[in-house]
């Protein structure tokens, strides 16, 4: 259950309702705003003078929910991501950083196309102990000072707590993985800042799984949260994943945040990205998330799903009738 109280409800009348509900609590420039579970029907007389406004729901999806706010546009720097906002990111950029010279040559190539969205890891989480971590704070201040010269938003991944902090300093958009995605106390730690972060669906959650994951950022009071499906495991042994459109059909139904789809995590390889980003593009998703190399056969890591210059050049092409169908541009 959700409530708006009036700014003037009694602390103490506030405070009696949380420690019986473990409410949360964020004040807002209108209202103040009490979150607590969906169990909770009703709430006490002493409180009801002070109601402006409740919200009953059927299960945790609450601060995300349609039925809550209307599609939520997300401000980061000078662009937007949203059912409503006028642009569609295409955000392109290396699984991780390698080198000054490798991130350089991105950021040429996404300025010659007038698009504003870099991605790069720095922190890498990888399933075997054995294959490459990424530079970590060295590669954080490689992306942000090209970034910088080239005024590119960044979008960079926080693998757990430790860093959490780091990632926030030096990333305009934080990213939490797959495999991070469960992470609790990353995802409080998010929830109390303002920073816009990309959560990516964990690849065996279910939809009220990966919506509760944005609940926990959203009950801390950051309302800045953009939701990426990146593929789930399934029997099919052909793919790596299986890229779950009918969840992008569900998220605009039923979801408040931007779904912005990651093409290339779900297939694995290369030859079907543009396919799959056209697919996404024409069904109303709200972004892109395109993994790009400027040699992609010598990439550290995921090698086999990165695309070059040329198809990425290609992929633009292709994509731009499909974005501007949706009286949308692309940046």
């Amino acid at each position: 259950m959700i409530l708006h109280l009036d700014k003037n409800t009694p602390n103490k009348i506030i405070n009696s309702y949380v420690e019986n509900t473990s409410s949360f609590v964020n004040v807002k420039q209108e209202y103040i705003q009490l979150v607590n579970s969906s169990v909770n029907k009703n709430f006490p007389k002493e409180l009801s003078p002070f109601v402006l406004q409740e919200f009953v729901f059927e299960n945790d999806i609450q601060l995300a929910s349609i039925q809550y706010k209307t599609h939520r546009e997300i401000p980061i720097k000078h662009i937007s991501i949203g059912r409503n906002s006028p642009s569609l990111p295409l955000i392109m950029g290396p699984c991780s950083v390698e080198s000054t010279e490798q991130i350089n040559q991105v950021a040429q190539f996404l300025t010659t196309n007038r698009l504003s969205c870099i991605r790069a890891g720095a922190f890498k989480p990888r399933t075997s102990p054995y294959s490459f971590q990424g530079l970590e704070k060295k590669g954080l201040d490689i992306l942000q000072e090209t970034a910088k010269k080239k005024q590119l938003i960044t979008f960079s991944e926080a693998k757990n707590a430790e860093h959490i902090n780091q990632v926030i300093n030096q990333a305009d958009v934080v990213q939490i993985g797959t495999k991070s995605m469960y992470d609790q106390a990353l995802l409080k730690a998010l929830g109390k800042t303002n920073k816009p972060v990309l959560l990516k669906r964990g690849f065996s959650s279910t939809l009220q799984e990966f919506i509760q994951a944005a609940e926990f950022i959203l009950c801390g009071g950051n309302e800045n949260v953009i939701l990426c499906e990146r593929g789930i495991r399934t029997f099919e042994p052909k793919t790596r994943f299986t890229l779950d459109l009918c969840s992008v059909a569900w998220i605009k139904e039923h979801i408040n945040l931007p779904i912005v789809i990651d093409p290339s995590h779900a297939l694995g390889k290369r030859y079907g990205i543009i396919d799959l980003s056209k697919a996404a593009v024409a069904m109303g998703a709200d972004g892109l998330l395109i993994e790009v190399h400027p040699d992609p056969n010598s990439a550290l890591s995921d090698a086999d799903q990165q695309i070059d210059f040329k198809v990425a050049k290609a992929l633009i092409n292709e994509i731009l009738p499909l974005v501007e169908l949706n009286n949308k541009k692309l940046c």
